[in-house]
């Protein structure tokens, strides 16, 4: 591959009016590169309580300890 066939790329960013400084620049890039790319915060675990299977009656079970797991989470 000869070096005469490669483009280079189109900038990212063009300055379209005035004549900022280049530290105006760098913050516009900072602030710029700040907004986006970030990644997805992790889905937060529901917990057991509060899961919405909860809401449906399930049937209690006769037997020793019935009562008591009537209460818990399955």
């Amino acid at each position: 591959m000869a070096a005469e066939d490669e483009t280079p790329a189109p900038p990212a960013l063009r300055v379209v009016k005035g004549d900022p400084t280049p530290e105006e620049l760098a913050a516009l890039v900072a602030v710029i590169a700040a907004m986006g790319g970030a990644e997805a915060p992790a889905p937060r675990r529901t917990s057991a309580w509060s899961a919405p299977r909860r809401r449906h009656r399930e049937p209690l079970h006769h037997g020793v300890g019935g009562w008591r797991a009537s209460g818990l989470p399955r």
